[in-house]
């Protein structure tokens, strides 16, 4: 099974678990980069308000073709309840290319359900496994009991 990690991360939560998947199984890796500025308070406002409302953003040229892979493993912080505006950018431009999908997300209080089912209904399929990781789990690293289940699931 080929797989592609893409991943869009503000904080470096969503980096740091989308490399720890990347190390589990033999994978290809990617970050989204937005073009938009999202620093400081107004950035913070603006990246909620964006999501909130399904807006999309300008990403930079991705390098790798979601057509080439059997199951692209898609991970997003949560914004307003939602996706990163990035990655609701890359699942709207790519949302015919999946063959499967599995989806992770970072957070820090809720909105976990309510993101998986954003990104569900962009695509407009389910993805073959989900995995939610709050931010204090990745600070007490203590995260791994969640992604070794998820990584073995997405394998079967």
């Amino acid at each position: 099974m080929k797989a592609l990690v893409v991943y869009y991360s503000k904080s470096g939560n969503t980096r740091e678990i989308g490399q720890n998947i990347a190390r589990e199984i033999p994978c290809d890796i990617e970050e989204i980069y937005d073009t938009q500025n999202r620093s400081g308070i107004i950035g913070y406002i603006k990246s909620a308000y964006q999501a909130n409302r399904g807006k999309l953003t300008t990403i930079k040229p991705m390098e790798k073709d979601p057509t080439n892979y059997d199951i692209v493993i898609i991970g997003t912080p949560v914004w307003a309840s939602r996706p990163a505006v990035a990655v609701t950018t890359y699942l709207t431009e790519n949302k015919d290319k999946f063959k499967d999908v599995a989806f992770f997300v970072t957070y820090g209080g809720s909105g976990f359900k309510k993101t998986i089912q954003t990104m569900e209904t962009i695509i407009g399929t389910k993805p073959v496994q989900t995995m939610g990781i709050r931010a204090k789990e990745i600070e007490n690293k203590t995260c791994d009991c969640k992604i070794d289940p998820f990584v073995r699931d997405i394998g079967n």
